[in-house]
């Protein structure tokens, strides 16, 4: 986009609230259907903040972004709302690159402001940096190129890759970013940014503690099976935690360290921050024993070939045996590209 005229601006996109949740309840399917109605009775009713609903004010004692009313006005103001609007509605107004459905906000609540929850008012100054998961030095377009790869799982999309660089949808998202962070520090490690850590315990981690926790504070909204719930338009208000349409084994919330942080700060959504260390890690570590995906940099290697070159130290399930099933080796691929046309 050279020239800031209102032909050269590319239509917007839809609007990131639109859409309500499915409002008649099921329960002919049994306990897990009667759960997932539950939780978008209490996502509807407010009693959950939901992962699609971002607060315009962000908890005292951090850097706080300017609010939606005060997004500005002409060519850069639109790049902002496309940005805003990509960023909540990643599948559907960057469909041709999403493989599993998913969105920046599901893991990036309250539209990338809410703090321990890797807020993109922290992030956007920390860029360019090196990162070892590459071995290079990264800007923040590379670093969202990865996210579409990894958390978004690209290789299942229509297109079957990340948006290209210099993509029009990265201007977008990085002008979003940009305006989050307005007056924040550069090059600083801002408070209550990325996810925050967990203590390890003397227990260690273990699905089967994990597996009772999530059953008590987490399928409400996930589900009993983990696969999430949608809205009536098919999006995504609260995501798959593992299974074909959730992130593949090289994104970072596959490692059950960084999977105990978000949870720890950020989950339950209407009490986050009640669930103790061990719980943390344990229910992590349920979720992350479930195959997924395979780690889009696998190519022709080997399970185990692929473990030793980027998962080797990792506090990781992949390239091990979990209930008898090796996990790394991936989901089956879907019949057509998620989004294609039926």
């Amino acid at each position: 986009m050279s020239s800031e005229t209102e032909q050269d601006v590319p239509a917007k996109p839809a609007s990131p609230r639109k859409g309500r949740l499915v409002k008649s309840l099921i329960f002919a399917g049994g306990g897990t259907l009667i759960i997932a109605a539950l939780g978008a009775l209490l996502y509807e009713s407010g009693l959950i903040p939901g992962l699609q609903r971002g607060d315009q004010t962000v908890a005292s004692g951090y850097f706080q972004p300017p609010s939606n009313d005060e997004m500005p006005d002409g060519a850069f103001g639109d790049s902002v709302r496309r940005g805003q609007a990509i960023f909540m509605n990643t599948a559907t107004n960057a469909s041709q690159h999403v493989g599993n459905g998913l969105s920046c906000a599901n893991c990036h609540l309250g539209e990338g402001r809410q703090p321990y929850s890797a807020p993109m008012w922290a992030a956007w100054g920390r860029y360019p940096q090196y990162r070892a998961k590459n071995d290079q030095i990264n800007t923040m377009e590379d670093r969202v190129m990865g996210c579409f790869t990894f958390s978004m799982n690209a290789q299942h999309s229509v297109s079957g890759e990340p948006p290209p660089h210099g993509d029009d949808i990265y201007r977008d998202l990085q002008s979003y970013f940009y305006w989050l962070a307005s007056g924040a520090p550069n090059n600083t490690q801002m408070e209550g940014g990325g996810f925050g850590t967990v203590p390890k315990t003397e227990l260690g981690y273990s699905p089967e503690r994990g597996q009772e926790v999530f059953a008590a504070n987490c399928a409400v909204c996930h589900a009993g099976d983990g696969q999430g719930q949608k809205d009536i338009n098919g999006r995504y208000v609260f995501p798959p935690l593992w299974g074909p349409g959730s992130y593949n084994w090289g994104a970072g919330m596959a490692r059950i360290n960084t999977a105990a942080a978000f949870i720890q700060n950020n989950m339950p959504l209407s009490r986050p921050g009640t669930l103790t260390d061990q719980e943390a890690w344990d229910v992590a570590a349920y979720i992350n024993s479930f195959e997924r995906p395979k780690d889009a940099r696998q190519g022709d290697m080997t399970v185990e070939e692929t473990r030793r070159l980027f998962h080797d130290g990792d506090d990781i399930y992949y390239g091990q045996e979990v209930n008898g099933v090796l996990l790394g080796v991936g989901t089956p691929d879907p019949v057509r590209p998620v989004g294609a046309p039926e």
